[in-house]
């Protein structure tokens, strides 16, 4: 069981960092993005793994029944060992992109704004009074990263197609954050931690949700004049899955739901657009 654990945390850390790998070469392809693409997916692989195993660091598990998180309470220091790989690897492959230092910095501290309020000091944990805080935070994160981040190495000034990508990746995250919020509110509440969902009743929770699915997909369909139908039905796809998975995730907190299928919406459209790529190439 512990081994089984333990490849499920490592294995979700690379699906993850394969996820944003993905949504990166979507945003290279709608934009027509010309950089050094190679060294930016190993900047972004080697993050990912460092944020996402010091993030998890400092996520008690004492407050969830989750066999993961109880896990990852009883092994923090191979954690730590995987978050200094990670580090190392992103400051290597930092210095080769050190002209951008300026758009790249902005991601790492959205990056440590949404792990912040987990560090027990009093310089952070104010963060946790921050009612949608949390929520914002990491869709800020995934969206700079995926989406705005490649367009600023890449020297790609403002468009109307980078706006609407940008507006419909976000609104998508933002969903999918709910949904984890939602699944996390007892243990939140124990960590002192607030979002949305604290404050919102489940009926005015719902609307907000789902008039951010529609928003989503309005700016996808936006996209039309840029790009195929075919595209722009990957990019509906997800929006369409996730409204499917509403009431599932709201009564199921598996691991694998959440760290596999929800966490993988994001990259979908990406891995259909992948597809058609290659049917096409």
């Amino acid at each position: 069981m512990l081994r089984s654990v333990f490849n499920f945390f490592l294995f979700t850390s690379l699906f993850i960092a394969l996820c944003a790998l993905l949504m990166i070469w979507q945003t290279n392809q709608l934009l027509h993005l010309d950089y050094p693409q190679c060294t930016f997916y190993l900047f972004v692989f080697f993050s990912t793994i460092c944020s996402y195993n010091f993030h998890w660091y400092l996520t008690p598990g004492t407050y969830s029944s989750s066999e993961r998180l109880q896990w990852g309470e009883r092994h923090r220091i191979m954690m730590l060992v995987f978050c200094g790989i990670g580090l190392a690897g992103a400051l290597f492959y930092f210095w080769q992109l050190r002209e951008h230092w300026i758009a790249l910095s902005g991601g790492a501290f959205l990056t440590f704004l949404y792990s912040a309020p987990k560090v027990p000091h009093k310089t952070f944990t104010w963060l946790r009074k921050i009612a949608i805080g949390k929520t914002l935070f990491l869709t800020a994160v995934w969206t700079y990263v995926t989406t705005l981040l490649p367009a600023l190495v890449a020297n790609q000034g403002f468009s109307w197609p980078l706006l609407f990508f940008t507006a419909h990746r976000f609104l998508l995250i933002y969903a999918i954050c709910i949904l984890f919020d939602y699944r996390d509110l007892e243990s939140d509440k124990k960590e002192g931690i607030r979002s949305l969902i604290t404050y919102l009743d489940l009926k005015n929770l719902n609307r907000l949700y789902y008039l951010t699915l529609l928003l989503s997909a309005v700016a996808a369909g936006l996209l039309g004049p840029e790009t195929t139908i075919p595209v722009i039905a990957t990019l509906m796809a997800p929006i369409v899955i996730t409204a499917l998975l509403t009431r599932k995730a709201h009564h199921n907190p598996s691991d694998y739901l959440f760290y596999f299928v929800l966490d993988g919406l994001m990259a979908l459209s990406a891995l259909l657009h992948l597809l058609i790529y290659w049917a096409q190439a």
